[in-house]
Formats: structure tokens, sequence, C-alpha cells
């Protein structure tokens, strides 16, 4: 489609690297921008296998199922193809607010770590609650730390699973097949947790039944980067709103809704209601129909949408332009 082939010819206008098949990936780790700027990371773009899926394409790279399919439109998840170009979503707009502890990004289906001593990030897909078990937005922090955890499912799991004919165990002791993988961090919040997983697939997706999943590698990585009474910050914004070297980025991602698919029109009036509500754009020459195709095709990779601030005018506002 259109929209793509724009979208590839501006990540290779950002100095795209392609790469073929590469082994196993460490954790995304990045510097942290300059002050006064929001994007991190690069897009990459690799070559596909015959036998790679997105599933094993996003264990690879640390990346999740949806944001690899959201930034690869009409590309099979299951069967790319040999030699398929494939977008790999590393560059990001950091979530709004203090850099410090945990961010989960719900929307995002992404995880954050600031670490105090050292001015980087560290960022991991997850599987966040599924339709009716929704992850809670709030502000909490890492209680407990354990490896190898056993698990005691609650009664409203034991009663669903049996209900639906697949009784479970009044515990399932650690081990290959324990849910929760091999570590969890015990969060504030009663009943949530941030673990492993014994499935090999659903991170990046609505899988679970409120905690948050990780790929197993990631959480035990995290498990030694952080420390028990970090804060954790958990939100929910599909819109991210960054600046890059004087100009204002916009990073799209399908809301999260249970009533159904969100019409572009209740899109753009939400991504315009949250520019409205920051008071760092004047001046800026927003180029309003990129805004229009980035929310649009929701592919989660920063863009551009004003050209680079030049003079503020007295008398500039930032204002949608008819039919919006």
């Amino acid at each position: 489609m259109l929209l793509n082939m724009l979208a590839l010819k501006s990540l290779r206008m950002c100095s795209l690297s392609v790469l073929f098949f590469a082994p196993f990936a460490t954790a995304i780790e990045l510097p942290l921008p300059p002050a006064g700027d929001d994007v991190v990371g690069a897009v990459e773009v690799i070559q596909a296998r015959y036998e790679d899926t997105f599933a094993d394409l996003g264990k690879t790279h640390d990346l999740g199922y949806l944001e690899m399919v959201a930034a690869n439109p009409g590309v099979d998840a299951w069967l790319p193809g040999e030699g398929t170009e494939i977008v790999l979503p590393k560059r990001y707009i950091l979530p709004p607010g203090p850099r410090e502890g945990v961010v989960i990004n719900l929307a995002e289906y992404r995880l954050y770590y600031y670490p105090k001593d050292k001015a980087v990030v560290y960022t991991y897909p997850l599987g966040i609650g599924r339709e009716g078990w929704d992850s809670p937005i709030s502000n909490t922090s890492i209680t407990v730390k354990t490896p190898n955890p056993g698990w005691t499912p609650p009664q409203s799991i034991l009663r669903e699973h049996a209900e639906a004919g697949d009784p479970l165990p009044a515990y399932v002791p650690p081990g290959p097949d324990n849910p929760l993988g091999p570590y969890k961090l015990t969060l504030g919040l009663p009943g949530y947790l941030i673990h492993g997983s014994n499935k090999k697939f659903g991170i990046g997706m609505r899988v679970s039944h409120g905690c948050f999943r990780m790929l197993n590698h990631n959480v035990l990585e995290l498990a030694e980067l952080v420390p028990v009474g970090a804060k954790v910050r958990i939100i929910n914004e599909p819109y991210k709103f960054g600046f890059a070297q004087g100009q204002l980025y916009l990073e799209a991602h399908e809301p999260l809704n249970d009533e159904g698919e969100t019409s572009i029109v209740d899109k753009h009036a939400a991504v315009v209601n949250e520019m409205l509500k920051r008071d760092d754009l004047q001046g800026l020459q927003l180029d309003w129909e990129r805004v229009r195709d980035v929310v649009a095709a929701g592919e989660g990779l920063p863009e551009a949408i004003s050209e680079p601030a030049t003079v503020v005018h007295n008398d500039a506002r930032i204002a949608p332009q008819p039919n919006m």
C-alpha cells in the first residue's frame, strides 16, 4: 500500500540498517536522548528466512507479536517468505512522565526501565491482560523478587478453567510447566505480577489474567537490573508525542478497546485533544495530512509531523485543518 511505501521510504531516510537474521539478542538497551529530546533507538530491517515467523523473530529481537504485525502491514506473520524485508520497530518515543523506575505502557505492550546509576533505558515487550481481565492503570512498586516461583491459581482462574473443562491443580510447582516462568516480580497491587511464561506465544498481546508476561530471558535480565522498592508506573497511552532535533514526532498504536474497533474519526479527535493539552507546540508548523496518515496506519513507529522549529510568531496556534 502507498502508506507503507511512504513509511519504508521514511525509514530508509533515517539511515536504516538492512540486516540478515541475527543470533539470539540481549535486552534492548538504549542511551537516553539529549535534554529536550524524547526519541531513542533506530528502526532496523532484516531479510526473513523461509522458516521465520513473527513470533520467532520477536523472541530473537525482543519485540512483541502485535508490534511486529503493525510495523509490517501486508506481510504474512506466519510465513513471511524467504528474503522478505521485515521491519524491526526498535525506535521509540519515550513514555510521557518521569524517567525513573519501571514504566509500562499498556497500549504499546511494552515496559521501560530507567536505572538510577546509568543514563540508559531498557525496554521489553509484554503480554498484558486480555478482554475482561484488564491490566490496571496505577502507580505502584516492586515489592518482592522470587526466582523459580510456584503458582497457586486464584479461585477466579480455577473456576474459569473448570467451567471450560480444563481444570487446574490447586498448586503448580516450579518448573517448565509453571505459567510464571523462571522468575516473578510482585507488585504492590494485590494479585498482580511481572513474570515469565511457559507459553511459546503471546508476548506483545492481550493474553493474561491481568499480570504482565515477559519472555523468559527478558524477565531474568530485568530481575537482575531492577531492585525491590523500584517505582512502577502503569499507563495507557496509544499516542505518544516527542521531540527530536527540533521536530515533533508522533507514535500511534491501536487503542485498547473492549467495545469494538475505534473509528478513525475518534482516533483523530483523541490525537488532536492530546495536542491541544500541550503548551510546548507553539510556533511549530504541523503537517496535518501526515498526522492523519500516522494515526490511520497505527504502525507504532515514530514519525515526524512538523517541520524543524524556526521562528515563533505571536499569533501561532495549534488548530486542526477542516475535515480532520
